[in-house]
Formats: structure tokens, C-alpha cells, sequence
């Protein structure tokens, strides 16, 4: 699925020197495998620019033809083609002596100059960065205004050099923020020019550095580490004395019901008592939830998480989360930072990524030709703990029975899409334990499976086309409903992601990104405004009939005893809220919503020992909200306090250091004498 992460690695290029002719040649890096290109040709004040992804079936389609001033700032630019999942992209700025307008499919905009400043087009490719950082290194403070809002700044990290033929070459990392809610890491050489950006996940970078992908890729890695450690000694507050947390409502996921207000008390990351009548001794901590109520940590069972994710998600009250596929080596490093402490994070349950090779590969994970080695991948993940297999699109479906049998030998789990050309009732008869996704629940329903390929956008836009006449109650969607619940088959929907998906038009903000898009920088807010598939006028019902038929079909699902997970696959925090509020919306009671997202996860994780209720000798995961999410869900957005295993987070501390706006205001905090006690910050 599309992800803002995606997005900002569309943003990672590098500029190599221009060839006499003055073209540029880049390639875009993705799990070690080429997906795209960037072609770039200038000629004297004129730059042309060709990017071409081809990602999981997707991928950003454009043409731009840019026009620098005298001043090497864009005066003039134009972007046409298609957005990552095939939205139609129409974007033009042009800045005049005496005014700047932009307009595009999403939006417009006129702004009077007042002396320089960066348009940060909505619809560029990654060739913009390299523009951007220009401007940058001559400005003073590194520091300039940006069109349509916010600023841009840029910081030199770290120094270090690249190996390319001819013999190491000296670069300096610096840091560009402002273009969203964590840093993008560029590379300058010595004389300031922009020589590439750093991501962990995706590399697009010149063709002949390709032999230092590797290195690039892992020094982008460390860079994040570094930087969310830091981050992590200042927003995380440990204190190794008993925290009183009074005055507070206790949720139980059992009953449904809250407490008569209460005191719980944790210490070194284990709750040890909860009672009334508790006060706090003169060596604690005592923090007044002035009647607030007290949750166990939310669970998000669909991320794909970086270490950037790691403080969204503890910041909106999740503290555990399944990453469902991800760069297999990082992943591993990353859950020890997590696990330590070094880095705030969610604890992880590790899903294997299986994906076979076809031109729609997604790459990530393992990618295999065959059978055999695709066996091999199940026992590689089985014998380094990883929960669940996770079998993708372009998967072969005579594969499926095989690969089930062998990861349930060996004690795991087996969830995923469903492989193009097959089914989901067909992959639950043949090992599946979970679908995942909603329109990998329905596509076989609606869809020609013998002719019609779902390793393309017409996964989704068939969803937006045909969803909304699906028959729920007529015997082909029942019979699966009944081979669901005799199988114990789960369902991860990922519900709000889709019905936003299909809700989106062109400068407008879905019910499921409404609530917090303006609480996040300016480029970001904007980003949210835009339309996800290429849908025509005339199809408007349809996909609001589609839409609707997601939720009903949720509910029915819900209502049958079909257990039913919530996951995201989007933007880490924020969205798990929205999930909730959709399951809310499709007419799902928030006790039982609130239910599922604690104890439930728990129990389906086996984690209900230590985790998913309020109880003496649990681990200390928890949240604090004021008033009554069991009247509305919607109220977790407001969390005041979190606890992942007794290290304390205030979200309006985290969202603040990101440069968003506070959904809260952190409760009354007594902290005993220094002498007593040293606040530790890792």
C-alpha cells in the first residue's frame, strides 16, 4: 500500500555532473533491485526531467519542465503525469518580479514576493531536492521561506565518504527539515554541490554509483538511528522509583465497563498495584489524571515500520504494533533499538515478507522464482522467530498450499494478499489464517480471477467501480463468511485506508484524515489533499456506493463473530486513530472497537499475559485520554500520557519536537527532589 514513507522516498535523488551534453542518468534502488529511473537534461536556464517508477504494480509517472531565474531558483514549472497509484498530476508554478501563483489539481495559490523563497511543488520528482538544496547552502542560516507555507532548513550531520570508481569521494550529509515531520538526509560534496539523499528504505541515486547502494543504504540507516536516539534521550522520561497515576478511570476490556475512579501504580515497567485508596509517598512520582481514563496500550497489526515511526506510534497510544514486510536486516536491527530503549518505539511482532517474481514485484522482504526457494525463505524466517508468513501478489497460487503447510510445521502463522489470479476464499481452504487488506477480502467477487490482474492499480479501482454491487447477503460472499468462521479465519482491513482511498478528490481531506491534517506541517496537510486513484467524473457514485459497502461489509463481518484486526498501513499514529473512527463510522460500538484493540490483539498474539488489561503484575502499557472513549472512540486522539513498559512519553512533548501541532496538554506531573530522584533520559 501507498505510504507517506513512499512519498518522501520519492524525494530521495542524487545530481551527479551533467554529461556534455548536459543529461543526467539516475536509477532508483529498492531492495537491492532497480525499479525506476530519473532522467534529467538542461540546457543553459532550462531543466527537463523524465521519472518513471515501477514499484508493486505502481509508481509515479511524470514529465517536468522547470525554468530557472537569475537568482537559480525555479521561476517557472510545470509537472504533468501520474502520482504513485495513478491519480493524474497537472502542477504549475510561475514566479513574476512582483508575485508567485501555483496551481494544480489540488489546489492554487498567489503569494507577493518578498525576497527569496522555495515553492515546494506538490508533484515533483525527486529532482526538486537537489534545487532545494542549492538554495539552502546560499542562504543565510541555511534557513528560507517556502510557497505555500512553512520553511525549509537545512543542517550539515555528518561527514563521510562514498566509494566510487576512481577512488573514495568526500561528502557531507546534511539534513533538510521542514519538508515534513522528520528530517530527509542529502549529500553535498566539498564545494556544496547536491550529490544525493539518503533513505533506508529506497535509494534513487546516479547509475554509476550503483556498486555503493549497499553502503548508502546502510549509512542512511545509521543516520536515522543516530538522530532517533537523540530524539529518544530528549521526549522519553524514565524514573526508577513507583509512579502514582491518580484520579483516573480504568478501562476493562473484559466487561466493557470503566472503574469508579482510581490510582494505578507501576514500577520499572510492571504494574504493581491499582487501587483507590492509594496515595502516593514523598519519594514517587504522582501524576493527577484529573479524571481522565486509563486504557491498555493499542495495538496496529498492519505497519511496514522505520525508526521515525517508531515515537508516532507510542505518541497516539500504540505500543505494539506487526510489521507486516520490511527490509529484513534492518528490521532486525531495529527491534533491538526499540526493545532497549535506545530508540522510542512500539514493541514488534515480525511478519515474514514472501513475494514472487513478476514485473509487478513488490521488492521487499524475500523475492523467489520458484517453489523451492520460496521453502527455503519460510524456513529462514521460522528460524529467526519471525511470527507469520506473509504471502504477496505476485506469489504463484499453485505455491500457496506448499508454502502454508511448511511455515505451520514450523509454528507460524500464514497471512497476506491474495496472489493475482486467485481468490480469498480459494487461499483460507488452502492455509491461509488471515486475509488481509478489505479489497483482497472482496476483489474475488467482483473480478474476472481467471483474466483480470490484480498486480496493477486495478486492485484498487476495480474496488471504486464494482465494490458497490456486491450482494453481502447472497450466497457467494456468505459461504465465505461461514468458511471464516468455521475456520477461525481473521480479517485486517485496513478499512479506514481504503474508504479514504475511495472518498478522495482533488483538494479535499477525507473523513479519515480531517481530523488531524491540520495539525501537521504545512507540506504535509497539503499532501493529504489529493485525489489516490485516476477515477473519472462519471464514477463519483459508484465509488461513494463502493465506499459505503467497505463499511457494511466490516460490520457484517463483525456482527458474524469473524475476528477483524486493526491495522493501517499508513501514516504510523494518526492513522490507527482513523481506523478506529472508521470502524465507529461502519456502526461498530466503541467498547467493542476499544475491546478488539486491546485485550483482543493480545489474546490473537497470545500476549494476554502480559499485555491487554489494566492488572497487577502486567506490563505497564498504557494510556491516558480524558473523558469516555466508550461514548467515542474518537476521544483517543486527545492522548495526554503514554507508558510503554514504565518509560513515560507526553504525545504534546513528541508532536511538538516534529513540528506538530498538539492534539493535548500533558497532566499535572509532581517529580520528587533531585537528591531523591534523577529524571533518566537515555
Amino acid at each position: 500500500m501507498w505510504t507517506p514513507i513512499f512519498a518522501l522516498l520519492c524525494l530521495a535523488i542524487a545530481t551527479p555532473a551533467r554529461a556534455a551534453d548536459g543529461s543526467e542518468r539516475l536509477i532508483a534502488i529498492l531492495n537491492g533491485e532497480k525499479v525506476g529511473y530519473l532522467n534529467a537534461t538542461t540546457t543553459d536556464d532550462r531543466i527537463e526531467v523524465d521519472f518513471h517508477i515501477d514499484e508493486n504494480g505502481r509508481g509515479q509517472k511524470t514529465k517536468e519542465s522547470i525554468v530557472l531565474g537569475p537568482d537559480g531558483l525555479p521561476h517557472s514549472w510545470s509537472i504533468k503525469g501520474n502520482a504513485w497509484v495513478g491519480a493524474p498530476v497537472d502542477e504549475t508554478f510561475a514566479w513574476s518580479t512582483f508575485q508567485a501563483r501555483w496551481n494544480s489539481l489540488n489546489d492554487q495559490g498567489v503569494a507577493a514576493v518578498s525576497g527569496p523563497h522555495l515553492y515546494l511543488a506538490n508533484d515533483a520528482s525527486p529532482y526538486a531536492l537537489g534545487l532545494y538544496l542549492k538554495a539552502l547552502l546560499a542562504a543565510p542560516d541555511h534557513i528560507l521561506p517556502a510557497w505555500p507555507s512553512g520553511s525549509v532548513r537545512a543542517e550539515r550531520v555528518r561527514d563521510t565518504q562514498i566509494p566510487v570508481e576512481g577512488g573514495d569521494q568526500p561528502v557531507s550529509v546534511w539534513a533538510l527539515w521542514g519538508l515534513d515531520v522528520t528530517p530527509t538526509f542529502v549529500l553535498a560534496d566539498a564545494s556544496n554541490r547536491f550529490r544525493g539523499t539518503l533513505n533506508a528504505f529506497f535509494l534513487v541515486i546516479p547509475e554509476e554509483w550503483a556498486g555503493a547502494a549497499a553502503m548508502l543504504k546502510d549509512l542512511a540507516a545509521s543516520l536515522d538511528v543516530q538522530a532517533a536516539r537523540e530524539f529518544t534521550r530528549k521526549t522519553v522520561h524514565r524514573w526508577d522509583v513507583p509512579v502514582y497515576l491518580r484520579n483516573v478511570r480504568v478501562f476493562d476490556p473484559v466487561t466493557g465497563v470503566l472503574s469508579a475512579p482510581t490510582t494505578v501504580v507501576t514500577f520499572r515497567g510492571v504494574i504493581t498495584a491499582i487501587g483507590g485508596d492509594l496515595a502516593p509517598p514523598a519519594e514517587a512520582v504522582s501524576i493527577d489524571g484529573e479524571g481522565g481514563t486509563v486504557l491498555p496500550g493499542l495495538f496496529d497489526v498492519h505497519v511496514h515500520i522505520g525508526a521515525w515511526d517508531g515515537p508516532l506510534h507510542v505518541a497516539a497510544g500504540v505500543t505494539t504494533v506487526r510489521d507486516m514486510g520490511n527490509d529484513n536486516a534492518r528490521l532486525l536491527d531495529l527491534v533491538q533499538e526499540f526493545d532497549g530503549g535506545r530508540i522510542l518505539g512500539p514493541r514488534v511482532i515480525r511478519s515474514g515478507f514472501l513475494e514472487g517474481r513478476s514485473p509487478y514485484s513488490a521488492h521487499a522482504g524475500i523475492v523467489v522464482d520458484n517453489l523451492a526457494d520460496g521453502l527455503a525463505a519460510v524456513r529462514w524466517y521460522a528460524a529467526r522467530g519471525y511470527w507469520q508468513l506473509k504471502i504477496y501478489n505476485s506469489a504463484r497460487p499453485e505455491w500457496v498450499p506448499a508454502l502454508a503447510t511448511e511455515a505451520h510445521r514450523l509454528g507460524m502463522r500464514v497471512a497476506g494478499h491474495v496472489p493475482a489470479f486467485s481468490s480469498s476464499e480459494r487461499v483460507v481452504r488452502e492455509g491461509y489464517d488471515e486475509v488481509t487488506h478489505i479489497n483482497q477480502l472482496l476483489l474475488g467477487f467482483i473480478i474476472d480471477t481467471d483474466k483480470e490482474d490484480t498486480r496493477t492499480p486495478f486492485r484498487f479501482t476495480a474496488l471504486g467501480e464494482r465494490a458497490g454491487r456486491l450482494d453481502l447477503h447472497g450466497e457467494s460472499f456468505q459461504r465465505m463468511v461461514r468458511l471464516m468462521q468455521e475456520r477461525g479465519t481473521a480479517h485486517d482491513p485496513t478499512l479506514s485506508l481504503f474508504y479514504a482511498q475511495l472518498l478522495a478528490r482533488p483538494g479535499q481531506l477525507t473523513p479519515a484524515t480531517a481530523p488531524w491534517a491540520d495539525h501537521m506541517p504545512g507540506p504535509v496537510e497539503r499532501g493529504l489533499k489529493v485525489a489516490t486513484l485516476d477515477m473519472k467524473p462519471d464514477q463519483d457514485a459508484a465509488y461513494r456506493a463502493s465506499a459505503q459497502r467497505l463499511l457494511e461489509a466490516v460490520k457484517l463481518l463483525h456482527d458474524a463473530g469473524v475476528r477483524i484486526l486493526p491495522g493501517t498501513d499508513y501514516f504510523a499514529g494518526f492513522w490507527l486513530h482513523s481506523e478506529l473512527e472508521t470502524w465507529q463510522r461502519a456502526g461498530i460500538k466503541p467498547t467493542e472497537i476499544l475491546q478488539v484493540a486491546t485485550l483482543g490483539c493480545a489474546k490473537y498474539f497470545s500476549l494476554d499475559q502480559q499485555l491487554g488489561t489494566i492488572e497487577r503484575g502486567k506490563r505497564a502499557d498504557l494510556l491516558l485520554v480524558p473523558g469516555d472513549p466508550t461514548r467515542d472512540v474518537s476521544v483517543i486522539r486527545q492522548v495526554r500520557l503514554v507508558m510503554k513498559d514504565g518509560a513515560v512519553i507526553f504525545p504534546d512533548e513528541v508532536h511538538s519536537a516534529m513540528q506538530i501541532r498538539p492534539f493535548s496538554t500533558r497532566p499535572n506531573v509532581v517529580v520528587p527532589g533531585i537528591a531523591a530522584v534523577k529524571d533518566e533520559k537515555r
